[in-house]
């Protein structure tokens, strides 16, 4: 016989926010014989989808509920009033691919298969966050930007755990907003735009313009959450907004409609950039809209945030809308511009509403949170850790990273560790001088404290020469 008072707690776990494997947990405590078996398939139901959305450019201070004031983003300031708004979350790296390399694995860079935007395909042992959800029978899709691994090779993600792809593999033909094809799982899918003379992976500047590939990816993801309404799914969303493509150099800020921006006494490429971002916003809230008309807003939790810090590029500047805000530092940068992101996590009576959360957290930390809400086990030897305690709101049972870790090879190449409220930042890697910034007190890291702490200094230089573990594939600059 079934216990009401047992089932009454459970119900009022559920409401209170306990998390999903917890509740797995104390389903057969609640009943007894083969009522319990159906219980438990009732829970499995009820396994909670996850999205997350990622736009590809976008800066610490791009967002209005992050202190934007001359772009909207009302539909992503809503989920900030919804949920927790994260004021010290970090990317993976401080551009694209690898940045998503330790989004997908939980491995930071310098352990990574990809460490820069080069043609690396991830390797068959690397385990992404979509083959460690099928282990608890989520449907897959990943719709919009991939750039870990090329077509017909092992890293596509239709062999790393993805049920469905739509968008584009390679991320240099993501550049191109008007491409002649986009790619659905394994099949080019040919598209009305004319593009003279292409690059070899799709890049180039359209002359006849007719498909605009983020309106496709956007409808696209929409679509995936229709089709997959009966759950549990997994949406990695990854438009390729506000990237500027980088073959039309100045005009690279490619949208076909300006929105309220046309009439603002700006430069073209500020009023392209500031469309595109509101763009992004608008698909936040297309995918918010339809969850809630599948009645699955309640079971779904839903990260916003961006791949790396805020470009100056396609002739777009920075520091026109202050994209960076207080920090330092933009795309290419790992001081904090280059990496620290927005992210925001709603997930209705289980996140809190209206919160702000200084809680440290960064990408590698995605696939464990992942593998907790679905109720399974994460791969051994990664980087990050479950922040589903402190998603959830319980600070005190959360475990704390003991140190955050970044490389990066473009230029002179530099590392970066944060520990505690320390950052310290070397360039050239390995070899160049250590810089030691306080950001509870400098968060513009304006001021190099390291001559004050020689400690320090030597604690994150230690950090550093032990996370670089070295690969084949990236060569050190000036170092044996």
């Amino acid at each position: 016989m079934t216990s009401t008072s047992s089932l009454s707690d459970l119900a009022r776990l559920d409401r209170a926010g306990a998390s999903w494997p917890l509740l797995c947990a104390l389903v057969p405590l609640c009943l007894t014989g083969a009522s319990a078996a159906g219980a438990q398939a009732a829970a499995t139901d009820r396994k909670p989808n996850i999205v997350w959305i990622m736009a590809d450019d976008i800066g610490y201070g791009d967002l209005g509920c992050y202190g934007q004031k001359r772009i909207a983003t009302p539909n992503i300031d809503r989920l900030a009033t919804e949920g927790t708004r994260f004021t010290q979350f970090y990317a993976g790296c401080a551009v694209c691919a690898p940045s998503r390399n330790v989004l997908m694995t939980g491995q930071h860079t310098g352990h990574v298969q990809i460490r820069g935007n080069a043609k690396v395909n991830l390797r068959p042992e690397d385990i992404t966050v979509a083959q460690t959800l099928k282990q608890a029978n989520y449907a897959t899709g990943l719709i919009g930007k991939w750039g870990l691994g090329s077509e017909g090779s092992d890293g596509v993600p239709t062999k790393k755990g993805f049920d469905y792809f739509f968008g584009y593999i390679d991320q240099t033909h993501a550049h191109n907003y008007y491409p002649t094809f986009l790619v659905r799982n394994d099949q080019r899918v040919p598209l009305r735009n004319v593009v003279p003379n292409p690059g070899p992976y799709g890049q180039g500047v359209a002359t006849t313009k007719l498909d605009y590939s983020a309106d496709l990816i956007g409808a696209d993801a929409v679509k995936f959450i229709q089709d997959h309404k009966d759950g549990p799914f997994y949406l990695y969303f990854s438009p390729t907004l506000p990237h500027a493509n980088d073959e039309a150099r100045a005009n690279g800020l490619e949208i076909p409609d300006l929105g309220r921006y046309a009439k603002e006494n700006w430069p073209d490429t500020e009023k392209g950039y500031a469309a595109m971002v509101t763009l992004f916003d608008k698909q936040v809230g297309d995918i918010v809209t339809k969850l809630k008309q599948l009645g699955l807003a309640e079971n779904t939790i839903i990260f916003v945030t961006s791949d790396n810090g805020p470009h100056a590029e396609g002739g777009h500047d920075a520091k026109f809308f202050n994209s960076s805000g207080p920090l330092r530092g933009i795309k290419r940068d790992l001081y904090e511009g280059g990496i620290r992101e927005p992210m925001i996590i709603r997930w209705p009576g289980r996140v809190a509403a209206g919160a702000v959360s200084n809680q440290v957290g960064w990408f590698a930390d995605f696939l464990p949170t992942a593998a907790e809400i679905a109720g399974v086990r994460a791969p051994e030897n990664i980087d990050g850790i479950s922040l589903l305690p402190a998603i959830l709101g319980h600070t005190a049972a959360q475990k704390p990273h003991d140190h955050l870790y970044w490389e990066f090879y473009e230029g002179a190449s530099s590392q970066a560790i944060r520990l505690g409220d320390w950052k310290a930042v070397r360039s050239p890697m390995l070899t160049g001088k250590i810089q030691l910034f306080d950001l509870g007190t400098d968060i513009a890291e304006a001021h190099d404290i390291s001559a004050d702490h020689p400690d320090l200094v030597a604690r994150v230089t230690a950090l550093m020469e032990k996370d670089h573990v070295p690969s084949p594939l990236w060569k050190v600059p000036g170092a044996n």
